[in-house]
């Protein structure tokens, strides 16, 4: 009998010992030198990826949880595409242009190298079609179709990526093709793709196709072409949910991976790898460490805020309502429960007023410590107070 339990303690410290370390312990157990312990732990991770540069962003609220040299410049190869992906979303949703339409290929367009799903001059796809074509197969030559539907495609890239404060990106073409000073970062490619999948979740639609055949129609008739997707993770890992691969001679193996677990988003960059290999396995890492990390905190109700007192308008108070619910990405093992809030609003608020101004803030603390808060927004609009309008308040004063 002693021997069996002997037997059966040895088989569950083994089990034990297999078990993956992500879990991070509560506050009120972590151990006064926890500063120092999760220092170490960065540093540990920090020797697992091999990669010169890295980022792990959740995608919610945009923090970081890991980084490794996020703002060295480097080629991002084929991951450029987040962004041109982006800039055709921004154009469907401005109805600029409509999935339906159908763009034809230039000879220059047909003249790309790298990855390409062969498009010929003059042949026509629709948008719907040359969107599969980049997000899955990552051609070079739909990137360029889609591009030169746009007028001034470069330049818009290089504004949206100032409007997203990408501060260390200049692009020189929408493929990702080598070409001298095209450079970004790991941050920036990481608000980039949080940019892509918070206001365009459908662009998951396309980059989880695994493989789809597209049909060429050319004046040599009508062929079937296989499109096979370039981000192996869709496959090799059960969280995956894209986002877009890259790899040139001077880029070497970058991914912007992106993931969801348990209402986590997260938003893996990897730049500059050896391989494909060390590219998926690096990816792979930072996103189980941040999954193993995370615990989100989404408000479920929001409380009712009384109207803001109006000054100098034909109403005296304006109504208001918090501009959405608050979330929170904790990282600390803290007991989410103890979140609070406080209300403030804005003293001597003024007519005119739009509906939709700030008017005050709701703001929140955990543990005596603020992590962020959410505005206090007009729900109508105040007129400035005229002659009529002032003397029927003082005769509806005088009234009462």
């Amino acid at each position: 009998m002693r021997h069996r339990r002997c037997i059966s303690a040895i088989l569950m410290s083994f089990v034990l010992f297999l078990q993956p370390a992500y879990a991070v312990p509560s506050e009120e157990n972590q151990p006064e030198n926890s500063q120092e312990n999760n220092t170490e732990n960065e540093k540990r991770q920090q020797e697992q990826i091999s990669a010169p540069s890295a980022i792990l962003m959740e995608a919610s609220t945009g923090q970081i949880i890991y980084e490794k040299n996020p703002d060295e410049k480097l080629p991002p190869a084929s991951v450029t595409k987040v962004m041109t992906l982006l800039l055709i979303f921004d154009a469907l949703d401005s109805g600029q242009i409509k999935l339906g339409d159908e763009v034809t290929t230039s000879e220059y367009a047909a003249s790309m190298g790298g990855s390409q799903v062969f498009l010929e001059p003059g042949e026509t796809q629709t948008v719907d079609t040359l969107i599969k074509c980049i997000s899955v197969a990552s051609a070079n030559d739909a990137c360029v179709t889609m591009a030169e539907y746009e007028e001034e495609f470069v330049t818009k890239m290089n504004k949206r990526a100032k409007d997203l404060g990408m501060k260390n990106t200049h692009f020189v073409n929408c493929n990702g093709l080598d070409a001298d000073g095209h450079l970004t970062t790991a941050r920036d490619i990481a608000l980039m793709s949080k940019e892509l999948i918070t206001t365009y979740p459908q662009i998951f639609d396309y980059c989880n196709i695994w493989m789809e055949n597209i049909i060429h129609k050319t004046q040599k008739g009508e062929s079937e072409f296989g499109l096979t997707n370039t981000n192996k993770l869709i496959r090799q890992y059960e969280y995956a949910t894209g986002l877009k691969t890259g790899s040139t001679s001077k880029a070497k193996f970058c991914v912007s991976a992106t993931g969801r677990k348990d209402d986590i988003d997260l938003i893996a960059v990897i730049m500059a790898a050896d391989d494909s290999k060390a590219r998926v396995r690096d990816a792979i890492t930072l996103l189980n460490y941040g999954f193993g990390k995370c615990q989100k905190y989404t408000e479920k109700k929001q409380k009712k805020i009384s109207p803001v007192e109006v000054m100098g308008g034909r109403e005296k108070q304006v109504k208001v309502r918090q501009q959405g619910a608050f979330t929170y990405v904790d990282t600390t093992g803290a007991d989410l429960t103890k979140i609070e809030n406080k209300t403030r609003k804005d003293k001597n608020v003024k007519a005119p007023l739009k509906k939709g101004e700030k008017v005050g803030e709701t703001m929140y603390y955990l543990n005596g410590k603020r992590i962020g808060s959410i505005d206090i927004i007009t729900t109508e609009e105040i007129e400035k107070q005229n002659y009529r309008s002032a003397l029927e308040n003082v005769l509806e004063e005088y009234v009462l």
